[in-house]
């Protein structure tokens, strides 16, 4: 945090300084009246009443001042802190690892980045000063009582000894129960954000019931626990209401005795009574700030709970001086959760050659295709880009090396061309249609607009074999060494395929093809096969060769249904 606010040192500076001034000012004017009606009122003096006057008007302009260079000044810093946490935040989980992500509710990462900081800059920019203010306004009021008249000073002062009691008891509480609405704030919001991608299978199941009621149920326990603090608040907040107006009857009571007999002037009551006064609102506000702190205490937390999670994939240093693409599995292993998924794979692909990858469903395809751009990482052996191990390549130098195209394709809420640049920034617009005609996407010359056309959220605008050939054109515009498709064929129909296929095949006489395949037809897209079976490659062969000597490549092919 201290970094954070280090630019705004000067800043920070000026308005504690001035939020300090302020608070002399407000408790001068008290002072100044006591003069005047102790001084020129009591003496009948009306000359004296100019200069007091004049000084009273300074000291209400002066506060006026200060209050508004330090609400001028604050905004600044504390939208500025709340921007860099936020781009700190979402730059942090682009570094975490897929399987962060897989274990996170969205919901809950999209509450942290928006409700959770805008909670610590609301309490930043207003909470957290007026809690300061309160706490010095309490302190210097109560010992400036205590020097005009120590009886009522300590009867002002005991009053706050059930006020410090109650807090720590309402801390502890509030704590917990604000916790546990903001969590399940970020559970409601991951129920709303997979209604609104999965709104074609609701409806075409007619689950609309079902999910309103789960929907519904979330929604009404975020209600009763939202209900919960409140009560809580409102218990907390009508007793520091009540505390400080009959603290002030028993002030005016005692007072006017001590009038009476000469204790205290009448000037000194006035001057205590408003002081007294001037103690009702930060006493009352002390548990709207207390409440607001341990909001912002309890969002802080959860943010740093993203922010303190350390990417388990470290970035490298070195980079391929002349990349070609030669790829190396060396004993491979992967585990997860100590369950392993991959051990002990050998594969050698050369620079230009095609290894189709085949296996069972849940033998380990997508997992062994992750471990090319370092998606996971491996946990036993190594992976090699032209000899040198992906995990001391830098990041960006290894995704420049290798594009992968998924099975599952992810498009944003961008325009056509924006999603398939995401591949290359630099294409030009016949390299864009060279990648377009490879994938037969050339649907998207008949959108409204082109390739301006902006497609809606996760590309759900869009049929699944338009939406794979978008992620197919993608991958093969960013001109890649090592291609990786992971049944990226699948959402197609036959014809389709069939042309993709034989674009494909241009593509990759220039770049080394890693292709996970479930049909014959994808299959011949290779120079060779490769089978994975119980989490290792078994055996490396040509098509035909593994059909003649390998009987479960066979049993596989036909359990696929992918011979004729």
């Amino acid at each position: 945090m201290r970094s954070y606010l280090r630019p705004y040192a000067g800043k920070l500076v000026l308005i504690w300084t001035s939020a300090l001034l302020s608070i002399g000012a407000s408790i001068a004017f008290p002072l100044v009246g006591e003069a005047v009606i102790d001084g020129p009122v009591s003496r009948d003096d009306p000359a004296g009443l100019l200069p007091l006057a004049l000084l009273a008007v300074g000291v209400g302009v002066a506060e006026a001042v200060l209050i508004f260079t330090r609400r001028w000044m604050l905004v600044g810093p504390v939208l500025g802190l709340e921007t860099k946490i936020r781009d700190d935040l979402y730059e942090h989980l682009q570094r975490l690892p897929m399987r962060f992500h897989g274990e996170w509710q969205s919901g809950q990462l999209l509450s942290r980045a928006t409700t959770d900081l805008s909670m610590l800059r609301r309490f930043l920019g207003f909470g957290l000063l007026f809690l300061f203010m309160s706490v010095i306004q309490i302190a210097v009021v109560t010992g400036v009582l205590l020097s005009k008249y120590w009886p009522l000073g300590l009867l002002v002062l005991g009053s706050a000894i059930p006020i410090v009691l109650l807090s720590l008891k309402f801390e502890k509480q509030y704590i917990k129960v604000s916790r546990q609405v903001q969590d399940e704030q970020g559970d409601l919001a991951t129920l709303v954000e997979e209604s609104a991608l999965g709104i074609r299978t609701i409806k075409a199941f007619g689950r609309a019931k079902h999910v309103f009621g789960t929907y519904d149920d979330s929604a009404t326990q975020l209600h009763a626990s939202t209900m919960q603090r409140v009560r809580l608040s409102a218990k907390f907040w009508t007793f520091l209401e009540v505390i400080p107006n009959v603290t002030l009857a028993l002030v005016l009571l005692i007072g006017a005795w001590a009038v009476g007999t000469g204790a205290i002037t009448l000037g000194a009551l006035l001057a205590f009574t408003t002081l007294m006064l001037s103690l009702v609102w930060p006493i009352s506000a002390l548990g709207f700030l207390i409440a607001m702190a341990q909001e912002a205490m309890t969002s802080a937390d959860r943010v740093m709970e993203v922010m303190d999670t350390p990417p388990s994939i470290v970035d490298g240093s070195g980079t391929v001086a002349e990349p070609r693409g030669h790829l190396r599995l060396e004993g491979v292993g992967f585990a997860y959760d100590d369950k392993r998924l991959l051990h002990d794979v050998w594969l050698d692909v050369r620079p230009g050659e095609t290894v189709a990858l085949v296996g069972a469903t849940g033998s380990g395809k997508t997992t062994l295709t992750a471990l090319v751009p370092r998606l996971l990482d491996v946990t036993e052996g190594r992976v090699t880009v032209d000899g040198h191990d992906v995990r001391d390549l830098r990041l960006s130098a290894l995704r420049e090396i290798v594009a992968t195209a998924f099975e599952e394709p992810t498009l944003f809420s961008m325009s056509v061309r924006e999603n398939l640049t995401l591949g290359n920034k630099e294409a030009t617009d016949e390299e864009l249609e060279s990648a377009i005609q490879t994938a037969q996407a050339g649907f998207v010359h008949d959108l409204p607009w082109g390739l301006d056309t902006r497609i809606g959220e996760q590309g759900m605008s869009l049929s699944g074999g338009q939406r794979q050939r978008l992620a197919l054109a993608r991958a093969v515009l960013s001109k890649p060494k090592i291609l990786v498709l992971d049944d990226t064929l699948s959402a197609l129909d036959v014809e389709t395929e069939a042309l993709v296929e034989e674009a494909l095949k241009h593509v990759l006489r220039d770049a080394t093809g890693i292709v996970v395949a479930h049909r014959a037809s994808t299959v011949l897209l290779a120079d060779k096969v490769a089978l994975l079976q119980d989490g290792t490659i078994t055996h490396v062969g040509t098509h035909q060769e593994l059909l003649e000597t390998v009987p479960q490549y066979r049993e596989l092919l036909a359990a696929e249904e992918v011979l004729a």
